[in-house]
């Protein structure tokens, strides 16, 4: 009875110690277990951020319409007018917000794996940045855990330094998902909007390209550390255009979180998977992770493994209004080398062989 009285009065006062230190005194058949409490709330936030990923934007799509049928249409109407109004918005900087970025869920989905960020050097606020993020694996679970929240401290980590990770411009086409998306910070990965975010808002930009892009996730399989870089310059022109410096990132473990089937190059479904990449800007790919019961069953959440994302040296960008191929592709060798020397440096510090090389192609 004394120790209820004490969590009671600790509630009272608002103290967050007095608190905890009462609740750890009371029976267990007051209080369940705090592992397994842990355990359940980390699933449930990838979870929801899986299915977020995946059916949020139809499923809101559906309700909408669906809305305009019974007696909310006018809330509908209200909101579909809105959003005509508003639709300009994720092209110019988004409506992010600190409160959603800081959700005390974002730290149960960074523990699940559990998802780190390392710092190399200081990225002075004077500067705007440009982000390489490698590999993309099937949801880029640690671009989004280190860049679109708070959990693992960026803003602790480079002060001044506001980042905005791009995604795929279809996907702030939807109802609601735009704007969940949005106060994360998350902005349209197009020339309009990266444009905007380095030009309009002074220094202190970051933003993450995710550079493999979709083509990228056809090659993703756990132990496999191959990035799609070769052909890919046309965000090393933007940052010479624009006079910002290039950071290569790699995401030690991104693609050990699920297990792909990869259909060789040639065949039908490989070439299947190419086409409605081209039409619709992302390949199907035939993937499973484990059981939301059983860790040994098939399923859609992902494998707890560990991933490291590592933010490398900044490389200086002169600003050059219309850069000739040459210039381009010297930043784009001089990036290739930093991020492979960035591979190299980190590779068995994460647990990683140093026989293990990183494919560029």
């Amino acid at each position: 009875m004394k120790t209820i009285l004490a969590a009671y009065s600790g509630v009272l006062k608002g103290t967050g110690s007095s608190i905890l230190y009462a609740l750890q005194d009371l029976p267990s058949a007051f209080w369940p277990c705090r592992s397994k409490m842990e355990k359940h709330l980390q699933v449930i936030s990838v979870l929801q951020w899986v299915i977020t990923f995946v059916s949020m934007g139809a499923a809101c799509t559906g309700l909408l319409i669906y809305m305009f049928c019974t007696d909310c249409w006018l809330i509908a109407a209200i909101y579909t007018a809105w959003l005509i109004v508003d639709w300009n918005t994720p092209k110019q900087g988004g409506r992010r917000s600190s409160w959603v970025r800081s959700w005390a869920i974002w730290t149960y989905f960074r523990d699940y794996f559990p998802i780190r960020l390392i710092k190399t050097h200081d990225l002075p606020p004077n500067r705007n940045y440009i982000f390489g993020f490698h590999p993309h694996g099937i949801f880029c679970f640690g671009a989004f855990c280190n860049f679109g929240t708070e959990a693992t401290g960026f803003s602790k980590k480079f002060p001044g330094i506001k980042p905005s990770l791009a995604t795929l411009e279809g996907n702030f086409r939807f109802p609601l998902l735009r704007d969940y998306l949005m106060s994360g910070g998350i902005c349209p990965v197009n020339k309009n909007s990266i444009d905007y975010l380095l030009s309009h808002n002074e220094t202190g930009n970051a933003v993450v390209i995710v550079v493999g892009g979709a083509a990228e996730t056809l090659h993703c399989s756990p132990g496999m550390n191959r990035v799609t870089l070769k052909n890919r310059k046309g965000f090393v022109r933007l940052a010479l255009k624009k006079g910002s410096d290039l950071v290569p990132v790699y995401s030690f473990g991104e693609n050990d979180a699920y297990k792909q089937v990869i259909f060789e190059e040639g065949t039908y479904w490989r070439t299947l998977q190419k086409r409605i990449q081209k039409i619709v800007g992302f390949a199907p790919c035939l993937f499973h992770g484990r059981g939301l019961f059983f860790s040994d069953s098939w399923g859609i959440l992902p494998y707890c493994k560990p991933i490291t994302t590592v933010v490398g040296e900044p490389i200086t960008v002169p600003k050059i209004e219309d850069p000739a191929e040459e210039m381009v592709d010297l930043y784009h060798a001089m990036y290739v080398k930093s991020l492979r020397c960035l591979f190299d440096k980190y590779k068995t510090r994460v647990g990683l062989k140093e026989s293990d090389i990183l494919y560029i192609q």
